[in-house]
């Protein structure tokens, strides 16, 4: 992707401090926008697998309706407020256009991907997904039947007049807007009417084997929708049906200053997650404009709120076919990752030793096994865990109720405002607290993003603790499709550090002091500025410097004006920063010491790890935070050094320098606020990160 950017101001020397300069910044829901496109890139990527291409384009494709859900909602909300600008000088209004501006291109190329490569290569591996244009005669006679049997009878049309008024619609959902010309059996004249797709039906419908030409073919939802929908309307006749699809703000709202029971008040507001403020309107191409002023009106939203659709309006959903298509040899192949001993008791694994996990190219089996075995050993006294986001039927979560029967004292901190999972955690902290484990919600104001699990064990007439830290979740699906890192241990000043956190989280300890670990937000932050500063003061003084950060995104400010400065002094910086990114690389006498890439491959990355050179004696550290402000202001985070050199190694291997030597999966981010693609240069061999780890399984 190019575009064409002002020219770059240059500081001025006048200025109180060059390094503010809105010049030097750029703009975090641009940024974010721009990480789609790269995820899209994977769409179109020949050498990927075609049905792995086809996730890709839907990864992207929910991705933009997050962004719209939570990014774009809030910069409306800074808008309404009279919010200041960010440190990149851009107002709301500006952002907003620029989001429309760019989003507008994003779902161009994503409706190009699926219209004029995926779904014409789907086609020729035997795989269709067919419009209505291209139903013959026995399929439309099996769809009308289908239509009929098992769609008509939960359907619910409302015609609008003045007593049927625009009915509420749920954020995402699938509607068609029916214009309708005649007069019903009560003489009202015909004009609009609104079908809503109730949410227990299949969006993806798969043909019978006997009506498909050369494999499996399947049809959304709204194509039967739109082709039948007259059906619905007797005696009227339907000159247009166009389906559309509202996206709304999703952030909720709880003052949890005001409120006496947080979980009470969240599930008040969880009901009306789903009709909250719209901020988006997709709809189809071909949709007259009266109609679509209709819609803006009703879901007060101004033009660049529009998106013309190319196809189905919830193409995201076409991800099924992926996993209803059972054909190895289009997806990526299976591994098995690397576990430890099963006949060895994981304490006496770590006892002798810390244990690095590096998933998902290490199993998340050793996590599991330290909770089981922890559920069931009558030598251990407690447990305590952090549970963020878990999924569905977590293990975790059945070991901590064994564990909880057994006699053991368990405390897990739920975060109940775990955006998305809200409902879910809500729900795992009645269970938990039915089965006799004491539940926290965490600290009111500050989500508990922290990853951490602290075991007590009794070992002759001591206690020891035995802690897990990660850059992840407690959840055995992310687990296989994101790279994270995890640090099981026994050291005596880490198990002490982490018990004294979940103190802090479960009573009303005032601020505690710890020997190895950084804590948002307390001392992350000023942790990494004071880290950043021994860099820039070594290599002013003609010592090596050097920082290599691994991170999902980056937009604080002053960890910005740091980092600026060490490159100013001459350290040499490396940064690996998935998404978004509002530092601004390579620009002359600022941070032409800084280099920014961004790998996307089969797996999301979501490890975070910070090395400091420290003139030869260098600093490892892996931590749940990425360096924005939320994560090291406004939340509780957790920043764990490793200490074992043999770790310390391995994480220099494979997890910094073998992301720096990826040329192609890589994209470089440039002084210009674009990312180019890396590709091998001549006589220099390919290698792919992930690939090259996978390799060593």
């Amino acid at each position: 992707m190019t575009r064409v950017l002002p020219a770059l101001p240059k500081p001025t020397q006048n200025s109180p401090d060059p390094l503010r300069e809105p010049a030097l910044y750029l703009n975090r829901e641009l940024s974010q926008l721009d990480f789609n496109f790269r995820v899209l890139a994977q769409a179109l990527d020949e050498g990927v697998p075609l049905l792995e291409r086809l996730r890709f384009l839907c990864i992207s494709c929910t991705n933009l309706d997050e962004f719209f859900e939570i990014r774009a909602a809030t910069v409306r909300h800074a808008q309404d407020f009279g919010l200041p600008p960010a440190p990149d000088g851009m107002s709301s209004q500006a952002i907003l256009d620029a989001i429309h501006d760019r989003a507008a291109n994003l779902v161009e190329q994503q409706y190009h991907c699926w219209n004029h490569v995926l779904r014409p290569a789907l086609k020729a591996a035997g795989i269709g997904v067919l419009g209505r244009n291209s139903w013959n005669a026995r399929q439309k006679r099996w769809l009308r039947a289908y239509f009929r049997n098992e769609i008509m009878p939960v359907l619910s049309p409302l015609g609008l007049d003045p007593a049927h008024p625009f009915p509420k619609i749920l954020n995402k959902s699938l509607n068609i807007v029916v214009v309708l010309e005649g007069t019903d059996a009560f003489g009202r004249s015909g004009h609009l009417a609104i079908v809503r797709a109730p949410r227990s039906l299949p969006r993806i419908i798969r043909l019978p084997k006997s009506l498909s030409d050369d494999g499996q073919d399947f049809v959304f939802l709204s194509s039967v929708l739109s082709y039948f929908v007259g059906e619905l309307f007797p005696g009227m006749e339907v000159k247009g049906a166009y389906q559309f699809r509202v996206t709304r703000n999703s952030e909720l709202v709880v003052d949890e200053d005001e409120v006496e029971n947080l979980a009470l008040a969240l599930r008040d507001e969880l009901v009306d997650r789903g009709y909250r403020p719209a901020v988006r309107l997709e709809i189809a191409e071909d949709c007259p404009k009266p109609i679509i002023r209709t819609l803006l009106h009703n879901f007060e939203l101004s033009e660049n709120a529009v998106y013309r659709i190319d196809g189905p309006v919830n193409l995201n959903r076409v991800v099924q076919v992926y996993d209803m298509v059972q054909r190895p040899e289009l997806k990526y192949p299976a591994f098995v990752p690397r576990t430890l001993h099963d006949s060895d008791s994981i304490f006496g694994i770590v006892a002798h030793g810390d244990v690095l996990l590096h998933h998902p190219f290490d199993a998340f089996t050793a996590v599991l096994d330290l909770i089981r075995q922890a559920a069931v050993d009558p030598q251990v006294l407690a447990i305590k865990q952090t549970l963020y986001r878990t999924g569905k039927d977590s293990a975790i979560v059945e070991a901590l109720i064994l564990a909880a029967h057994n006699g053991k004292d368990v405390t897990v901190v739920v975060e109940l405002m775990a955006r998305f999972d809200e409902e879910a955690n809500l729900g795992l902290a009645d269970r938990l607290q039915e089965a006799g484990v004491q539940v926290v919600y965490g600290v009111v104001g500050f989500k508990t993003h922290a990853k951490m699990l602290l075991v007590v064990r009794r070992e002759g007439r001591k206690l020891r603790r035995y802690v897990h830290m990660g850059t992840g979740n407690y959840h055995s699906g992310t687990a296989r499709a994101y790279t994270d890192l995890g640090l099981i241990t026994a050291d005596p000043e880490i198990g002490n550090d982490v018990h004294m956190l979940f103190q802090q989280l479960s009573g009303l300890t005032a601020k505690v002091k710890l020997r190895r670990l950084l804590q948002s937000p307390f001392t992350l932050h000023a942790g990494i500025l004071q880290r950043i500063e021994r860099e820039t003061r070594h290599a002013r003084a003609g010592r090596p410097a050097r920082i290599i950060a691994k991170m999902n995104a980056l937009n604080e400010p002053q960890v910005i004006r740091a980092l600026y400065t060490a490159s100013q002094a001459g350290v040499r910086i490396d940064l690996i920063v998935r998404g978004a990114c509002t530092l601004r690389p390579g620009v002359a006498g600022v941070s032409d010491n800084i280099r920014v890439r961004s790998v996307i491959g089969r797996f999301l990355e979501h490890s975070r790890v910070y090395w400091f050179a420290n003139d030869g004696a260098p600093e490892t550290y892996c931590a749940s935070a990425d360096w924005l402000e939320r994560n090291l202001l406004r939340r509780v985070e957790t920043c764990f050094p490793i200490l074992d050199p043999k770790l310390i190694e391995r994480i220099e291997h494979e997890v910094l320098q073998n992301y720096l030597d990826d040329n192609l999966n890589a994209w470089e981010l440039r002084a210009d606020g674009c990312y180019h693609k890396l590709r091998p240069e001549p006589g220099q061999p390919p290698h792919s990160a992930q690939m090259a780890l996978l390799g060593t399984l």
